[in-house]
């Protein structure tokens, strides 16, 4: 009698989830963790520039700070706080940005707004935000900073981000990590 409960349960929550992605929303995704081969993205810039992350393989290392919405308070917070500091990130030779599901036009304006001498990346479609596990109920990224290394895997996943600090915690953690500096330091 369990096993046929157990079953109807695993066949009731397959249905769900073909139920939703036939509607239109996102299938339900495994979450990454540390080790893990980083999903491969091509994403609009705000600077006009499309990025995938295979641009970055062997070359250096990445930062994805996935953010619910712009022109947002904590996500102005951040963005600022990772503008402010961008030369201390610099030091570190990686590829860095801030990503939403929010539309280029809207990213475009909210780097201009706050300064950003990074690039802010749009996901529209919310498929790369679901393959990274940061799509939330709400249909918005949830606020987490994934680490990738030269050779695509999954160095750290930080989901607790402080806004404030966001730029000094990530330097940080590049530092504790391992990653390379720049050639200039």
């Amino acid at each position: 009698m369990r096993v046929v409960n157990l079953l109807g349960i695993a066949g009731l929550v397959v249905g769900c989830a073909t139920v939703a992605f036939a509607q239109g929303q996102p299938a339900p995704s495994v979450e990454l963790k540390v080790g893990d081969k980083a999903p491969n993205f091509k994403l609009q810039g705000s600077d006009g520039k499309t990025y995938s992350l295979a641009d970055f393989a062997g070359k250096k290392a990445v930062v994805i700070a996935w953010f619910p919405a712009a022109f947002t308070k904590g996500c102005t917070v951040e963005c600022k706080s990772l503008a402010m500091n961008g030369d201390k990130i610099r030091t570190y030779d990686v590829a860095y940005f801030m990503a939403s599901v929010d539309p280029i036009e809207k990213n475009t304006d909210f780097a201009k707004a706050q300064g950003a001498d990074f690039p802010l990346l749009s996901d529209p479609t919310k498929e790369v935000a679901t393959s990274y596990g940061v799509l939330n109920a709400k249909g918005m990224a949830t606020r987490w900073t994934f680490y990738i290394g030269r050779d695509g895997k999954i160095l750290a996943i930080d989901k607790a981000i402080k806004v404030e600090t966001s730029a000094e915690d990530m330097v940080a953690k590049l530092g504790e990590l391992g990653v390379a500096r720049t050639k200039s330091n």
